[in-house]
């Protein structure tokens, strides 16, 4: 059992480009259920290629919750997403529907499963000269920095994750205690409910040559259904597009492909590069995370039915 108030519901999880969309479509109508997307960048209007983010028509089909929540210009964090899962959640069961979330960020999976960990508050002034010490020497230089006090974190994130990167070098220059070490305290008693009895949590797991060959394959068909004409679009709004979804996997490279940084053959290959390393980089975070089990999707038909 997950804790409350997500007590009730179940997860579909995995890493990007194993199915979860179409096959959490098919979940929740077996199960009577509405969808919570665990998405970080479905959140935002207007980015909607590379986040694979439900059409009308699947949104028509089932209802989803936390998509299109806010604009490009602002800004989503973790506390926000799980403050609002827990009122999306509420409002579901009262209808007598089932909670169904499906999605991949990983920080919102840990955070859904053990709370938020009390680490220290922003620091407006120091994250700004972080955030302009990567600018001036680069991600990867600001990236080695956080491997020499913080290898786990390191191990996890990657260089051009300059939010998380600059987070993690934040709570180490403020605490001298790594980030890794803080979500430590996570609060665990609850991990040993999500172990008994049939999974809450699923993360669909596929051989790592046909999750790969997906991948490349999404990555191809974004560009022809008009991706670099979305970001051109995002770039003419009226405001600028806040530094979270300016990191959004995918509209990132696009940005520096506009700006003349690199070739659209070059651009198409990093994202795809880009989209692999996430996709191992999560399945390390599902494979550490109690209570997620991986599962196919015939053997998640299996486990979940006896629920209906």
């Amino acid at each position: 059992m997950l804790p409350e108030p997500f007590q009730n519901a179940l997860v579909l999880t995995g890493p990007t480009g194993s199915g979860k969309t179409r096959f959490g479509l098919e979940l929740a109508e077996m199960l009577g259920a509405e969808i919570i997307s665990m998405d970080s960048m479905a959140v935002y209007r207007g980015m909607d290629i590379a986040t694979a983010k439900p059409t009308t028509a699947e949104r028509n089909r089932i209802r989803h919750h936390l998509v299109d929540e806010l604009n490009p210009w602002e800004s989503a964090s973790v506390a926000w997403w799980l403050q609002r899962a827990a009122e999306c959640c509420g409002a579901i069961e009262k209808r007598g529907q089932r909670v169904l979330f499906v999605g991949g960020t990983p920080l919102y999976l840990k955070a859904l499963l053990c709370g938020l960990f009390d680490g220290p508050p922003a620091d407006v002034q120091l994250r700004q000269r972080l955030t302009f010490e990567a600018e001036q020497s680069g991600v990867d230089a600001l990236h080695k920095r956080l491997a020499a006090v913080d290898p786990v974190t390191a191990a996890r994130l990657h260089p051009n994750d300059t939010r998380r990167v600059v987070r993690a070098l934040e709570v180490w220059e403020l605490t001298q205690k790594p980030l890794s070490a803080w979500q430590t305290q996570w609060p665990a008693s609850d991990n040993e409910s999500l172990v008994a009895g049939p999974p809450r949590v699923i993360w669909l797991d596929l051989p790592r040559e046909e999750l790969y060959k997906r991948i490349n394959a999404r990555v191809d068909a974004m560009f022809k259904e008009g991706l670099i004409d979305e970001v051109k679009a995002l770039r003419n709004l009226p405001e600028p597009v806040s530094r979270e979804a300016c990191q959004a996997l995918g509209y990132k490279e696009v940005f520096a492909h506009l700006e003349g940084q690199a070739t659209l053959v070059e651009t198409i290959a990093r994202v795809k590069q880009y989209t692999r390393n996430f996709a191992k980089r999560q399945i390390t975070w599902f494979r550490h995370l109690t209570g997620c089990q991986p599962a196919t999707e015939q053997l998640t038909w299996k486990l979940w039915k006896p629920t209906i």
